[in-house]
């Protein structure tokens, strides 16, 4: 249900004469306490991550001017797709929004497309991480002075992966709560901002080569371009906890939202383009997929490679954890034709839309971290598929060495699925003139738009009309009633006049929105395809 909701109350004033007043309620459902910062800082901490390593590269194959362009351009389709997330929201109660409730009112075994996508996004980053760990620890081992001793294997990522694998990563990726993790968030925020520093730091003071080939205007070719394009796409994937920072911040209005979206987006997008033109000018044409294992051994090179390897050997249970989860829907999910509309509405949220159903009375039911009711799984199931994601996520890791394909792959399905694809689907179907979930957030709307600019001269148009209910004061209810429509009218042109201008986007009508949301849906399935044909068979 919307935060909008209609109040009659009836007052008296001066005169006998009775006011009926709206007034702007109160959101429906829990309350956050999240404040803006808090919620800028985690979903900033989502977007940034393992794409700031290969953005050079990606901008090698770009070139610097198409490069930007397409930074920016993907940090705009991303921050679209949030805004539509937000948007959908509000046709749920306060603090219920998650995807399996948008999939319950419209379409409702959509659930497991969503579960697929996050379980292949979590499964390729933890895949990623490995591959991280194991092209920075050889370097990390010779400044220590490690390969010294004569043991060829320690300059062998396969080594290191194996190591970590089997001392850090599957202890942490058994237990069922990981509470003990949740202070990584502020150790990924520092090794990021000191990789930054690092990139920039050595611009600034390595010599470059003049005859250093540098791509400023043509790119690679076509190819190599829509084959790095997911890279880019995947470094701004942060869709999976949108509805989170919805549910918990505070001051949920439309302007703190695109406040935290701009916020969030803007300041990835200014890290990206630093770290790849750096990094790209630093090294030129023969960058790699890690920008950081390509500096030469140094006291700041190693402390940035051993912040790394540490920042992703503790976030990679943290992706197994969701990846279990959602591999579990996945394997549950059985086609249900049959729901009826009541179950749906009572999904999407504790407060039905229908009266009919309001007199139901149940429970609520325990939900998961993607608002899907828990169920919980067997000592036998959870250690099947725990074992399964950890043993694959090993073998790829051996098998593939270049990150820059992995996050490429990535990017292609389950970044593109949950960037694009979901959030333009289901705010095309939820927004449609003729459901009944747009029609009552209309009409609530409406009501709300209408209290906050014209209440006054509203009121004074309903007094005046009892007035006139007596026949004693007929002269004064044509003169209250010509003052209250001409104050109506300039009221509700000033308030027209306003929403023009409304930078919380809340002015642009729902047509718009809707052709805006499928457009980002079918750019999000051409992307998927083109990009996912050009790595598996042209590159």
């Amino acid at each position: 249900m919307t935060g909008y909701s209609t109040i009659a109350s009836g007052t008296s004033s001066a005169g006998g004469m009775a006011n009926t007043r709206r007034v702007r309620g109160p959101k429906m459902g829990g309350g956050g306490h999240a404040s803006m910062m808090s919620s800028n800082i985690n979903l900033l901490n989502t977007i940034i991550g393992a794409g700031t390593l290969a953005m050079p590269a990606a901008m090698s194959h770009f070139g610097v001017m198409l490069g930007v362009l397409l930074i920016i351009w993907c940090g705009f389709t991303s921050a679209l797709g949030l805004y539509l997330q937000s948007r959908c929201a509000r046709y749920l109660d306060r603090g219920t929004s998650s995807f399996f409730a948008l999939s319950q009112i419209t379409y409702p075994n959509a659930a497991v497309v969503f579960d697929a996508a996050i379980a292949i996004k979590c499964f390729g980053v933890g895949v990623s991480y490995m591959i991280i760990i194991g092209d920075l620890m050889p370097g990390v081992a010779e400044a220590f002075g490690l390969t010294s001793m004569d043991l060829p294997y320690l300059e062998d990522r396969r080594f290191w992966i194996t190591i970590f694998f089997l001392i850090f990563i599957i202890p942490l990726s058994f237990p069922k709560k990981l509470d003990s993790l949740k202070y990584t968030s502020v150790v990924a925020l520092m090794a990021i901002g000191y990789l930054v520093i690092l990139v920039v730091y050595h611009f600034a003071a390595d010599e470059i080569p003049n005859h250093r080939d540098i791509r400023v205007i043509r790119w690679e070719s076509p190819v190599t371009v829509l084959s790095s394009l997911p890279v880019v796409i995947f470094a701004y994937t942060c869709h999976q906890n949108m509805f989170s920072i919805v549910n918990e911040i505070k001051d949920n209005s439309p302007g703190s939202i695109v406040a935290v979206i701009t916020a969030s987006i803007g300041t990835a997008a200014s890290v990206y383009i630093l770290v790849a033109i750096t990094g790209y000018l630093t090294f030129g044409n023969d960058i790699k997929g890690n920008i950081v294992g390509m500096y030469p051994p140094s006291v700041a090179s190693t402390i940035a490679k051993a912040a790394i390897v540490a920042l992703v050997t503790f976030s990679i249970p943290l992706q197994i954890h969701p990846c279990r989860a959602s591999l579990d829907a996945v394997l549950r999910w059985r086609p249900n034709k049959s729901r009826s509309a009541s179950t749906s509405q009572s999904a999407a949220g504790s407060q039905p839309l229908l009266a009919a159903s309001a007199s139901i009375s149940a429970p609520a039911p325990v939900l998961d971290s993607h608002g899907a009711p828990v169920v919980v799984m067997s000592e036998l199931r959870f250690a099947l598929i725990t074992s399964t994601i950890l043993v694959l996520s090993y073998l790829a890791a051996l098998n593939v060495s270049s990150l820059d394909r992995v996050l490429a792959y990535v990017g292609s399905t389950g970044s593109t699925a949950i960037s694009f694809i979901l959030p333009g689907l289901f705010y095309y179907k939820i927004s449609d003139p003729d459901s009944i979930y747009h029609q009552r957030l209309s009409k609530e709307d409406d009501d709300a738009d209408f209290d906050g600019g014209v209440s006054e001269s509203g009121d004074e148009e309903e007094g005046a009309g009892d007035l006139g209910a007596s026949g004693l004061l007929e002269g004064s209810v044509a003169s209250l009633r010509s003052t209250a429509s001409s104050a109506k009218s300039a009221a509700t042109g000033r308030w027209k006049w306003r929403r023009k201008w409304r930078w919380d986007l809340e002015h642009l009508e729902t047509v718009l929105l809707r052709k805006m949301a499928l457009f980002l849906s079918v750019y999000g399935v051409c992307v998927m395809f083109i990009c996912l044909g050009m790595n598996a068979f042209f590159r």
